[in-house]
């Protein structure tokens, strides 16, 4: 009956002196494991941290009058700020209330938020009116 269990044993590569049954070391055995584990840490988790640490920088600096996206689709400005609720206004006359971390993407910020007022004007676009065409009587 146990006869499989016997074989097995048998079929096992011998034990290096001073070593762990099978041949292999301890360390060994662990080493793909820990490998994993820093590919893991690398490709997944660091950028995840990194996106996080971004997304709680975004919230919580929301003033009146950025223009936002939010997580669903919704594109508006921010009408008001609370601690865990903006109010967007997405139409003339219509506004919504949102959880504040449900704002995904800043578009546009206050024209009054920014820190620095090194900000250059744009460049103003000459218009020229249309030429006039004759047209021509077949």
């Amino acid at each position: 009956m146990f006869s499989l269990i016997e074989t097995a044993y048998a079929m096992a590569p011998p034990a290096a002196p001073g070593g762990a049954p099978g041949g292999a070391s301890a360390l060994g055995q662990f080493i793909p494991l820990i490998l994993i584990f820093v590919i893991f840490y690398f490709l997944l988790i660091r950028p995840q941290q990194k996106k996080a640490r971004e997304h709680r920088a975004l919230v919580s600096a929301l003033r009146k009058g950025d223009e936002v996206y939010t997580d669903s689709g919704i594109r508006g400005t921010i009408l008001k700020v609370g601690d865990d609720v903006v109010t967007l206004e997405i139409a003339p006359k219509v506004s919504i209330k949102m959880q504040r971390v449900r704002v995904s993407e800043l578009i546009r910020e206050a024209k009054g938020s920014h820190d620095e007022e090194d900000e250059t004007p744009e460049a103003e676009v000459e218009s020229k009116p249309a030429r006039k065409t004759k047209k021509k009587d077949a």
